[in-house]
Parts: C-alpha cells; structure tokens; sequence
C-alpha cells in the first residue's frame, strides 16, 4: 500500500507543479505565489 500511496503522492506533485508553472507570472502573482514558491506549494499540496 506504501507503494501506491507514494506514487498517487507523486503523481499530485507532478500535476500541481505541472499546472503551475502553466501560468503566467501575473496569474501566480494574482494567487499569491511566485514562480520560485511552484516545488513549495506543490509538496504541501500532498
């Protein structure tokens, strides 16, 4: 199960950055993140 888990973890990681960095500097900006912040807020995400 541990293995499943981590790869579901993995795989929300990846599309949240994915999604992110997809964005304009000025839609992060309207969201209160910065483009440095993508890998920060994306592993809080899982």
């Amino acid at each position: 199960m541990n293995l499943i888990r981590n790869y579901r973890n993995w795989r929300r990681y990846r599309d949240t950055v994915s999604e992110l960095s997809r964005l304009s500097t000025r839609e992060l900006t309207d969201l209160g993140i910065s483009r440095s912040d993508i890998h920060y807020v994306a592993r809080k995400s899982v």
